[in-house]
């Protein structure tokens, strides 16, 4: 439900975001907004803590809207201290970070001045969230070989280079190629495997790759789940051609699934990654909350949701 008689507007953003330069924007979205009556009150990101104070306290009935500006990782941190809150405002979306996979889906303009059209406007698309554990993801859960590299490729690298910086410490990583063993077990796929890695994502894109679940749809209440089985070496070049194509499903070293539901274990150190940052331990408790959030975009698209 629109709630057109409130004139504030919560800009949640990443001060590193886009290199520092977000910033710089600042003044044009607040004298945008005005123009429309509508008052922006910026907040940084950098403090989950405090973000999550700010939701806690925040008088819903006053508010048109949340913007996040940054990549996935800064909207994954507002999502979960809205969802952890309770607050159901709608979401707008600034694209300003190095992965943006999330804003990809939606067709976001990178554009400063076609964002701000956007969020000024009253077009929205619902969206599912997933949960691992006690914590939500807007995009992608990831466990094992390479889930681990946003972690450890250099801030300054990343701003510099992108999302290419992410393959490069990816090729860096590879001679660390290590299979885990997991157990897996789900309504759809239940088994132990030994893994390089595995993918459990609500929306399409991960780290650059833009067809890595090409039949995803992020509000069909389910998560496109992908097994890296352990492989000869020599079989991951082929691989990764079939994933850069998004023919990758049909490898004999992939299994996929849908679910809506899922529990990983495994006895070994493994590593997760949450929408780009550091996830959480083992046991992994998966699941899909359909319909979780409404996404300004720029085609209104709400046939069917629960709003």
């Amino acid at each position: 439900m629109k709630n057109t008689n409130a004139h504030k507007v919560l800009l949640i953003y990443n001060p590193k975001a886009g290199n520092g330069m977000f910033k710089n924007s600042l003044d044009l979205i607040i004298e945008q907004f005005q123009k429309k009556d509508m008052q922006i009150i910026p907040i940084r990101a950098d403090k989950p803590d405090f973000l999550s104070e700010v939701f806690r306290d925040l008088e819903k009935k006053k508010y048109r809207k949340v913007i996040a500006a940054g990549g996935d990782g800064t909207i994954n941190v507002v999502v979960n201290a809205m969802l952890n809150n309770k607050i159901d405002l709608p979401l707008a979306i600034f694209p300003a970070g190095t992965a943006n996979d999330f804003a990809y889906y939606f067709d976001i303009p990178h554009e400063i001045e076609q964002m701000i059209e956007v969020a000024l406007d009253e077009k929205y698309t619902f969206a599912d969230v997933g949960r691992v554990n006690e914590k939500y993801f807007i995009n992608v859960a990831a466990m094992g070989f390479l889930v681990d590299v946003s972690q450890k490729t250099d801030p300054n690298i990343k701003n510099t280079l992108g999302v290419i910086s992410y393959y490069l410490k990816g090729v860096s990583e590879i001679p660390n190629l290590r299979p885990i063993q997991i157990k897996i077990t789900s309504e759809e796929y239940t088994a132990q495997e030994k893994i390089y890695f595995m993918l459990v994502m609500n929306g399409r894109s991960a780290g650059g790759f833009k067809r890595i679940a090409p039949t995803a749809e992020i509000n069909d209440g389910l998560l496109d789940v992908m097994l890296f089985r352990e492989m000869p070496i020599i079989d991951l070049p082929p691989l990764l051609i079939n994933v850069l194509t998004g023919q990758h499903i049909e490898n004999k070293n992939v299994v996929a699934f849908k679910t809506k539901k899922l529990f990983i274990e495994s006895d070994q150190q493994v590593g997760t990654d949450v929408d780009g940052e550091k996830g959480v331990e083992f046991p992994l408790d998966i699941e899909v909350i359909p319909q979780c959030l409404r996404i300004n975009t720029i085609h209104d698209n709400m046939e069917g949701a629960k709003w």
